[in-house]
Order: C-alpha cells, then structure tokens, then sequence
C-alpha cells in the first residue's frame, strides 16, 4: 500500500482521539500540496468520499495569482469547482504535524467524475497507463537536494534572502563530523518521512556549504511522486518548526552548487519480480528493451526540459564544473553527464537523469521520461556508444537549453509530447512556461535600478 494507514485504521485513530485533522491535498502545477485541513471525523463519515476545490488551482502562478490565457479555467468561465477524490491508498500518519493524517486526492472533472487531463497525477497516470498496457512497470527513484539554513523562513525574508546563514559554513559532502551539526533536522526528517510511510535510504552532506541529500527506497513512478512531494512539504515544516529554513530552489546563490533532483528510472515487469533492463550478455549489461528506452529519453531530451527545469531560475544550475550537466549524453558512471548508467551488471541497473533540479514537479518529470523512453522502444531507437571523459569540455554533444525560453519554445514544438500527452494538455503547460518568462520580464530587478537609477 502506498500510505501506511488504512481507513479501518483511521476510524479507529479517530474515535480514540489520536487523529483529529486529516489533510486532503491535491499537487498543483508547481508541484506543491494544496487543500483542506478536515475535521477528522467529518472525513471520515463524509468527506473521505469526495470534496471539491477551486479550478484556478491549477491556472495559477507559483504566487497564487490566477493567469490569463488558460482554455481550463478564466474569469471568463467563473472559475468553478473540480473534484478532489481522496486516494484511500495514501493514507498516512504525519508525525510531525500534531494528531494528523495526510491523503492525496485525483482531480476529477466536476462534471463528468473523469481524471481532469491537466492535473499533474492524472497526466502521469496516463503514462504509467501506457506501460501497464504494454506489461511494464516503472520503478523510479528522485533524489532531492536542499540548503538548510541558521535562519527562519521570517529573518531570510528580512535580509532579502542575501547573505544567509546556512546550517555549516563548510562544504559538507559526505562529511560526517560536519553534518552531525545538522542533526537536529535531518535525524528527525529520516525517522518522521519513515513513520510516515516514506522509507528513507540515508542522507547526506551535498556540495555546497549547509546542503543536504535524502534518499527515499525506490518505487512505482505513482507512488515515488506522492513520496516525493510529501517530502518536499514535510521537510519545511519540519525546518521550521526547528527554528530552521530549507530551500529547494535550483540555484539560491550562483557562487554554490545548485539543488538537483536525479531521477532513476527501469522498467520491470507487470509482477515487479523481473528487471526488463537487466541482460547480462548485452552491451554495458543493458537489455535491448533498455537501450531503446534510453535513446528515447536522449533524443526529445530537448523538448522535455521544460518539465524537468521549469523557471527561469532552473537554468542558473547548468554550470560546467558544477556536477550540474550541461550536455545531452549518456555514459557509464560519469558524472558530468546529462544521462547516468547506474548498477551495471546487476538486476538494478537504471538510467539516471541528471538533467532535473530540486524545483520540478515530480509527477510531470516522470511522464515526460516514460513518455520519451516509450518513443525510443516505440521507434526502435539504437543507443549511442556511450561517452567517455569530461563532458564539460566536450565538443559536438547536444546542449541542454540554456534558457527557459529556449526550453519553452522546443517544448510548445514537441510532436512527441502533444502525441502521448494530448494537444489541450500540452498546450496547458507551455502557456504556463510563457507567463513565467513573460512575469520575469515585465520586472524591473535591482540590478537594473543599480545601474540606472542615476546613470542613465
């Protein structure tokens, strides 16, 4: 079960004081939950059946304002209701929110009770669909990067978010004496995400001064992105409640490593008993059914970036020398590379996908990686040779864009992404891609004041 708390159980808990608030949280476009806090015993005799939320939740901005141009939901249709359906299987505890239980919920359409094509689940259910029919399962793993500050989420604010304090003044990578500074969070992140349902691996120092790394055990792609959001929510909670701030964005200061979110990605079969990427007689022991997967993600890499770097910030992170990639590529165990062959020889081997940063939506970077390997198995794609050396200094390799416009435009082009997500859904989210450039643009930025304000 992808919770850890049935609804027999939940009753229980309610009738005996231990839960009094459930969370029904849908994911919005950014990635984030949003929702209602219920009373506990209201949800479970009513509510665990439906309720309803406000379209403009998925037409608005990461500041909640709502944005003109979307065919979904406008001023012009009222801004009505969709519905927000409970998933019974997410159920879970949050131990780190007094007496309370969290449960995802689908987006329905108000009308016709189907899965509302735009909403970030349904679009990756459309796709682990498209697996299930072919007899595939795909297991993925996202790590999730982060800064940990000495600062509240209130004094960061104060300072302009310039000049913070974060929880060590020293690269802590792997560094143990280092990161124990850093326990009072971490320690209760590894063993709450646990109580919650979300198994933990480890964590770990990263490389920047204050950054982390947290580990959640693999899973299928549905569940892995409820784990992943649910993380990404409970770990700020769990910061603040600390006195602490986290951040999650790709590039906070551009002098540091940036915050990644690798994706590990194979299929399996239906049963989940056989790795379908495992051939210990192929080239780099990856199946035919693997290598085809592979050369799919590698060839729209370009019109999926978008999904997996989604602001204008995103794009600070591709920097040479920065274990952030800037080149479209696979090898073998080679960190510089966009495209990471992981546990070759074994029944674990995976791509990994370097390419995604800290701030992606979970349940779209994973739709887009099903939705490009199934185009290269679909296509018969056959794999490149895989590079080897430093491909910072590489010459002739595929550049990941350089810029969200550059990524916007590539992926408003996407034949392959209009084929496997739909034409409206697609649409949807390059209209998002362009009101975040044209937001960043209209702005007038201190450094545009600093040099002009007097000058010119």
């Amino acid at each position: 079960m992808a919770g850890n708390f049935s609804f027999d159980q939940l009753k229980k808990a309610v009738s005996n004081g231990e839960v009094d608030t459930v969370l029904a949280c849908i994911v919005d476009m950014q990635g984030r939950l949003a929702g209602k806090r219920f009373l506990a015993q209201y949800f479970v005799d009513s509510a665990h059946g439906e309720t309803h939320g406000c379209n403009y939740l998925l037409a608005a901005d990461i500041d909640m304002e709502p944005v003109p141009g979307y065919k979904a939901a406008s001023w012009s249709k009222g801004y009505g209701d969709f519905v927000m359906k409970p998933d019974l299987s997410t159920l879970r505890r949050i131990p780190w929110l007094e007496k309370t239980a969290l449960v995802i919920c689908d987006v329905l359409d108000h009308h016709d009770h189907e899965d509302l094509a735009h909403s970030p689940r349904a679009i990756l259910k459309k796709q682990i669909k498209r697996l299930s029919d072919r007899g595939y399962i795909g297991y993925f793993a996202s790590e999730l990067e982060f800064y940990l500050f000495s600062e509240t989420y209130n004094s960061a604010r104060k300072k302009h978010w310039q000049g913070l304090d974060t929880a060590s003044p020293y690269i802590g990578d792997y560094q143990i004496g280092i990161t124990t500074k850093e326990e009072g969070v971490m320690r209760r992140l590894r063993n709450e995400m646990e109580a919650a349902g979300i198994p933990i691996e480890n964590s770990k120092g990263e490389w920047g001064p204050g950054q982390e790394e947290i580990n959640v055990r693999y899973a299928e792609a549905l569940d892995m992105a409820d784990r992943h959001v649910i993380l990404k929510n409970g770990a700020k909670e769990i910061a603040e409640s600390e006195g602490k701030a986290i951040s999650f964005m790709a590039k906070y200061n551009y002098a540091l490593a940036g915050n990644s979110s690798h994706i590990h990605n194979s299929l399996w079969s239906a049963d989940g008993k056989t790795p379908l990427f495992y051939d210990k007689k192929a080239n780099w022991t990856l199946s035919t059914l693997g290598q085809q997967w592979a050369a799919g993600q590698l060839k729209y890499a370009k019109e999926f970036t978008w999904f997996l770097a989604p602001y204008i910030n995103s794009y600070k992170r591709f920097q040479a020398g920065t274990f952030a990639p800037t080149k479209i590529m696979w090898s073998e165990d080679n960190r510089t590379a966009g495209f990471r062959l992981c546990g070759e020889g074994t029944k674990g081997i995976r791509m990994e996908c370097r390419i995604g940063g800290a701030d992606l939506n979970p349940y779209l970077a994973f739709a887009a990686l099903i939705a490009a390997g199934l185009g290269g198995i679909d296509e018969k794609l056959e794999l490149q040779k895989p590079f080897v050396g430093d491909a910072y200094q590489a010459s002739r390799l595929p550049e990941i864009p350089k810029t969200l416009r550059d990524a916007t435009e590539t992926l408003a082009k996407s034949r392959m992404l209009k084929q496997a997500f739909g034409e409206d859904v697609l649409e949807h989210y390059v209209h998002t891609a362009r009101w975040e450039q044209f937001e960043y643009d209209r702005r007038i930025t201190d450094w545009e004041l600093h040099r002009g304000f007097e000058r010119y």
